[in-house]
């Protein structure tokens, strides 16, 4: 089974590392790939499968609140790492945001593989619920090493934006309210959901490998490998003992597990240059945790399976 979820996932990911090396696809392509898939493929896909989802009063969301309080406590373990060991005020941002962001296209092309549609649902619902709060601390902790003198008011405006326009969001809200009102999809719209729901997870997949890059890697190895230990390790850890301590089991523990496994979200280059944090350092932390989460991956899913939870 865990090789069954995770090779098509990472074969994908490493064709299209391929593709880009030879040409096939270009940095354009991607630019625009990668912005269909943002914007308008993958909420179709999260609206879709949350909108097929139970009723909100029949989910429990003690899951979503576990990886909420998860996030949350990695985010200031990773400051105080980088006030004890005087990590530089430009790579701060990128260093903390590359501890607990994570890919949720890789996260979602994996549940669906492992879980099925029960498990993309109630991924979908996590994903929209822990985003949001996941920017909002990205956000305020790049302002805040990035050395800015922004007005309350000003920052309060960048961090609205970055909650209320963020598509996956909106998609989940949209997707709940669906699900308690009108419940069920026509079978035409079913269909056509259905269709580009294939389109989505295989070019994002793509669109991951061929934005790899290790060119930044040698320079920044210390930073990112240390990145990576709280992104791979930590956080799982600090997720499992979370999710015990709301009394999270089944397939929410499943799929709440592969959240906080997951390689750092590809997202925090463009975060990191909005608000000019270091983006060779988020190049090289996306490129070794996506490289070393095959392995962390492979550990929690042959842990899932055999444990009884």
């Amino acid at each position: 089974m865990i090789l069954n979820a995770l090779f098509p996932v990472f074969a994908i990911i490493v064709l299209g590392h391929i593709l880009k090396r030879f040409g096939l696809t270009s940095d354009a392509f991607l630019s625009k790939s990668d912005r269909l898939i943002y914007f308008i493929f993958f909420p179709i896909l999260l609206f879709w499968k949350i909108g097929t989802a139970p009723p909100a009063g029949s989910i429990n969301f003690d899951y979503c609140l576990a990886a909420l309080c998860t996030v949350t406590v990695v985010s200031v373990l990773s400051i105080l790492y980088i006030k004890i060991f005087s990590v530089g005020e430009f790579q701060a941002g990128t260093f903390s945001q590359s501890c607990y962001r994570f890919n949720t296209y890789v996260g979602m092309a994996l549940v669906l593989n492992a879980f099925g549609e029960a498990g993309g649902r109630y991924f979908g619902i996590l994903i929209g619920t822990v985003i949001p709060w996941v920017n909002v601390m990205a956000v305020t902790i790049l302002i805040w090493f990035s050395g800015r003198r922004l007005t309350f008011w000003k920052q309060v405006q960048v961090t609205f934006k970055s909650v209320f326009s963020n598509p996956l969001f909106i998609a989940c809200i949209a997707g709940l309210i669906y699900s308690n009102t009108l419940k069920v999809f026509p079978k035409p719209i079913d269909n056509t959901f259905s269709l580009l729901s294939m389109i989505t997870l295989p070019l994002a997949l793509l669109s991951i490998g061929g934005a790899l890059t290790l060119k930044t890697l040698k320079t920044y190895f210390s930073l990112s490998i240390v990145a990576s230990g709280f992104k791979l390790i930590l956080l799982p850890l600090t997720g499992y003992f979370m999710l015990s301590d709301f009394n999270v089991s089944g397939l929410h523990f499943k799929v709440s597990m592969i959240l906080f496994t997951l390689p750092t979200s590809t997202a925090i280059y463009v975060l990191s240059s909005q608000l000019h944090s270091d983006t060779e350092l988020a190049s090289a932390a996306i490129a070794l945790s996506t490289l070393l989460s095959f392995f962390s991956l492979s550990v929690v899913l042959g842990l899932l399976i055999r444990l009884s939870v």
